[in-house]
Formats: C-alpha cells, structure tokens, sequence
C-alpha cells in the first residue's frame, strides 16, 4: 500500500469519527455509560443501607430484650412480696 492510500485510509477513518461525533453518538455513548454507572452505584447504596437497618433493628431488640430482662430480675429479687 503506497503512502498516499495510507493517508486516505487515515482521513477517511478521522473522518467517519468526526461525522459520528457530529450525529451525537459519542454523546448518548457518555449520557448511557454516566446513567448505568449512576444506577449501579445506587442500586449498591441501597442494599448496604437496607442491611445497616437491618443491623440497627437486631441492636434495638436486643437492648430491649436486655432492660425487659433485666426489669424482671430487679422485680424478682425486690418487688413487693
């Protein structure tokens, strides 16, 4: 392949790039990749703080469970007889 075929490989290759460029496609590539990275990044989000909540519930109960046990041991040994 001559020199000259090279360069109009070349320019024709910049040039099919351009036009794709002008017709938006670059840009609904970016707006897709931005919105599947902003979905996955949530989706993530979501199930670590619904696994936070649910460790906060099992520390309540338990603290509760506790002080309710607790009451009825200090009932038990010095409530009215």
């Amino acid at each position: 392949m001559s020199s000259a075929s090279k360069a109009w490989l070349v320019a024709a290759a910049i040039g099919g790039v351009e036009a794709l460029k002008d017709q938006g496609f670059c840009r609904w590539n970016y707006a897709l990749r931005s919105l599947h990275q902003h979905a996955k990044n949530h989706v993530r989000s979501a199930s670590q703080a619904k696994m936070k909540m649910t460790k906060i519930v099992r520390e309540v109960k338990a603290k509760q469970s506790e002080e309710s046990l607790r009451k009825v041991m200090y009932l038990s040994c010095w409530g009215p007889y």
